[in-house]
């Protein structure tokens, strides 16, 4: 006589989008999930986010792409801009390659109304302290929880990781972003994403929502007067004389946060799984963090349901850390071409960007991730 097959159980440390990604992942697969998320409400800090076909993709495969994006604008384009204006790099988007950009809070909510609908238990005021390989998640009041699966989605300086010392290296980069949105105008370019590049400094133009722009500014850390919030409009327009109409509607306080990375060791120990920035924290120049984080919750459920959680969560780094790492790579490099030549060269960065972007190696690793297919999506 076959009994009915127990249902599995997994705790997840942070109810931010990796958390609620892999919570959802896992609840349509049959798991029971419970999400601890340490702040005493849900709350989305931040602007817009890119949207990539790998994350369409996996958003898609979550049952959340079209709530996340119904009032997302449809990204036709991909400027780059050096500081005479010149196009440095181009990148065109279509029905099979596409790129979108909601405003983050409504990928949010949108996971949090998917969660509900699969009875995932999400736990306001619920700070965790550390986990144990054997499938304990402790919290800092001195409960414990057992699952068959911990997963780790407790951001870049995540408690979880260390309490299994499966960080390998933690870094502050030179380099840091204040987002926020703006009210949009009728002449603002309504399907193509700008970045313009003067020296250091980087302002990005993305088109949102029928009401509203996102705009990343990006500078050195050294770089006073560029991090100062609210933002120093005369500063930035001096860098940017061209865009005075943007940069004059940037009222919004913002917030400036310096880029950091993250690479471990491992990607999991026992029954314990690391997600997202926990993970792979990495610089926004490519904008696939949060993309990379969802394709790699989806995959993750998909090779849990081999049964043997530590041989599958092996697996599952075997197969999806090396895109990954080859993102974190790239980021590293796109901000380094951007941020690291001195002011009396930036001609000639134009001129080798130029030439370099134009090659098809180029572009395939630049795009590696955005056009790659993730396991469990369709």
């Amino acid at each position: 006589m076959t009994g009915k097959a127990r249902t599995r159980h997994a705790e997840v440390a942070g109810a931010g989008l990796g958390g609620l990604a892999a919570g959802v992942a896992l609840a349509q697969r049959g798991w029971t999930v419970r999400i601890h998320e340490r702040s005493p409400e849900l709350r989305m800090f931040g602007a817009g986010i890119w949207l990539w076909e790998n994350g369409l993709r996996s958003l898609a495969a979550l049952g959340v792409e079209r709530q996340a994006t119904k009032r997302a604008r449809q990204i036709e384009t991909f400027v780059v801009r050096d500081h005479n204006g010149n196009a440095m790099m181009r990148r065109e988007f279509g029905a099979m390659d596409r790129m979108v950009l909601p405003p983050r809070a409504d990928l949010y909510d949108a996971l949090i109304a998917r969660a509900g609908e699969l009875g995932v238990d999400i736990r306001t005021s619920s700070p965790v302290a550390a986990a144990d390989p054997s499938g304990r998640l402790d919290g800092e009041d001195g409960a414990s929880y057992q699952a068959d699966l911990v997963v780790a989605a407790d951001g870049a300086f995540s408690r979880v990781r260390e309490s299994l010392l499966l960080a390998r290296r933690i870094e502050y980069l030179d380099e840091g972003y204040t987002r926020l949105l703006i009210p949009r105008r009728d002449e603002d370019p309504p399907t193509e994403i700008t970045e313009y590049w003067n020296g250091s400094r980087r302002l990005l133009y993305d088109p949102c929502t029928d009401d509203l722009n996102y705009i990343c500014l990006c500078c050195h850390v050294d770089d006073d007067a560029g991090r100062r919030v609210p933002i120093d409009k005369a500063s930035w327009l001096a860098s940017f004389p061209r865009l005075g109409g943007v940069i004059e509607r940037m009222d919004e306080v913002g917030r400036w946060d310096r880029a950091m990375g993250v690479t471990c060791r491992a990607w999991s120990r026992g029954r314990v799984a690391l997600i997202g920035d926990s993970a792979h924290a990495q610089p926004p120049n490519l904008g696939q963090g949060a993309n990379l984080t969802f394709q790699n919750a989806v995959s993750l459920a998909v090779y849990l349901d081999s049964g043997d959680v530590p041989a599958a969560l092996q697996r599952w780094e075997r197969q999806e850390r090396p895109l990954t790492n080859h993102v974190q790579r790239w980021t590293d490099l796109y901000g380094r071409a951007a941020s690291a030549w001195p002011d009396r060269l930036a001609s000639r960065r134009s001129q080798v960007l130029g030439l370099a972007t134009r090659l098809p190696w180029i572009d395939r690793q630049l795009n590696k991730a955005a056009r790659h297919v993730p396991l469990g999506a369709a």
